[in-house]
């Protein structure tokens, strides 16, 4: 699987380089700045792209606004982004397009070489990897400005595993129930907020934050 890294500061791209090598990815390009990714997505077409948010020149969102422009030329391209610090814009502006491959991890991730290494393979699979706490903040605002009103506390349990990329059978073992009981939730969910059931998780997960998505920007 071949991944182009961008980060900016060498010792951390440096590690993101050796741990992926170290799971037998192959590194396509690690570079540091918003050019130098944007010339490197365009002309190595890589199976997944690990990029920081803030890049060189701008250190703003030069980073996410090159995979974006990446994902519009290659449609699906997978992307799981870094970033220091909660940014909810950022994750809802890489959801946006609804064609999944995508990821958003804070960096202290990066340190748990399985967790981050299960990230990037769900993302280049096409699936989705959002971190826990990006997600817990998305259900935190949309219940305090749209109450999720009929959902039951196991709904919502149920929910936030959703978001994160889990599958039905790892939401079952995670809440310690059957399978088919997440499963019964999982449509009670879908009725209550109103969205179409879809037996492709990744469809799922990704209707389920572009309806916090919405709720949250009513704001």
């Amino acid at each position: 699987m071949r991944v182009v890294v961008a980060e900016d500061l060498f010792l951390l791209r440096d590690g993101l380089v050796r741990m992926l090598e170290a799971f037998d990815f192959e590194i396509a390009a690690a570079v540091e700045s918003g050019p130098e990714l944007t010339k490197a997505l365009a002309e190595l077409d890589p199976d997944v792209a690990v990029v920081d948010v803030r890049l060189p020149p701008s250190h703003t969102d030069e980073g996410l606004q090159c995979a974006l422009a990446a994902r519009r030329a290659r449609p699906g391209l997978p992307v799981l982004v870094l970033s220091q610090h909660v940014e909810q814009l950022y994750a809802r502006e890489l959801l946006a397009d609804g064609n999944g491959g995508v990821g958003y991890l804070l960096k202290d991730r990066v340190f748990d070489a399985e967790q981050f290494v299960d990230a990037v393979r769900r993302v280049a699979a096409g699936g989705t990897a959002m971190d826990p706490t990006v997600i817990q903040q998305l259900l935190s605002r949309r219940e305090a400005q749209q109450p999720l009103g009929g959902l039951t506390p196991r709904e919502l349990e149920v929910l936030e595993l959703m978001a994160q990329g889990r599958s039905n059978a790892a939401i079952a073992g995670q809440l310690v129930v059957t399978e088919r009981a997440v499963a019964k939730h999982t449509s009670n969910i879908f009725l209550k907020l109103g969205l179409p059931v879809s037996d492709d998780d990744n469809r799922r997960v990704l209707a389920v934050i572009a309806y916090l998505d919405r709720g949250a920007g009513t704001s």
